[in-house]
């Protein structure tokens, strides 16, 4: 089976030919309809734009329908999925790859490693966990790559009023971690945003700490 990482470690720059794509997304199959379709499109897009998808490797919800969404249309995709998971047969079984690693810790490492781009689409306390886990990791400049979120249903926009008006505004985080994340309302949208959005600065850590 193919490597579930770059060879020679990830390419220098973000051409969509070049991309691998880092998708968070639920497993869940009881949520509305327009999600799992957002979610399919966005695969179909980024396969036929070339870039390879990496995600959770499940099977169900919005994480079967990106990846669904991606190999109809002839793309690479890579599912990360622990074990236990495998176990309980949550696996797709049609990837390009599949990995199987020891825990859940290890699935988001290797999901964000070698990355050129983290793409959310609305999902659970799974979904939430690994979203802010990379924001975190942006805000003290280990990851620098575009964090976007897809706003399906305007899954999104409570969440990041909370961020600016409770966490930001209360000084919590800096003005400038608002930049971390980008919010596109449809699926077209973003390829064009991730290839768009420039690297978070190399000085990040200048301005991690909340200022006085």
């Amino acid at each position: 089976m193919a490597s579930a990482r770059w060879q020679n470690g990830p390419p220098s720059n973000r051409s969509p030919i070049a991309m691998r794509v880092c998708i968070y997304a639920s497993s869940s199959d009881h949520a509305a309809s327009d999600y799992t379709d957002d979610a399919r499109r966005v695969g179909e897009l980024l396969a036929q734009a070339g870039c390879e998808i990496v995600y959770g490797g499940g099977s169900r919800g919005s994480m079967g329908a990106v990846a669904d969404g991606a190999l109809a249309a002839g793309g690479r995709v890579v599912g990360i999925l622990p074990r236990f998971m495998a176990d309980l047969e949550w696996g797709h079984p049609g990837l390009t790859h599949l990995e199987l690693v020891g825990d859940m810790r290890e699935r988001k490492h290797l999901l964000l490693s070698g990355s050129d781009a983290v793409l959310a689409l609305p999902g659970g306390c799974g979904t939430l966990e690994e979203l802010f886990e990379a924001i975190t990791l942006k805000r003290l400049g280990i990851y620098h790559k575009p964090i976007v979120l897809l706003n399906s249903r305007g899954y999104w926009s409570p969440l990041l009023k909370f961020m600016q008006e409770q966490v930001i505004d209360q000084h919590f985080m800096n003005p400038e971690h608002a930049g971390i994340w980008q919010l596109v309302q449809r699926p077209d949208e973003v390829l064009p945003t991730i290839v768009s959005t420039p690297d978070w600065n190399e000085n990040a850590r200048d301005y991690a700490a909340v200022r006085a």
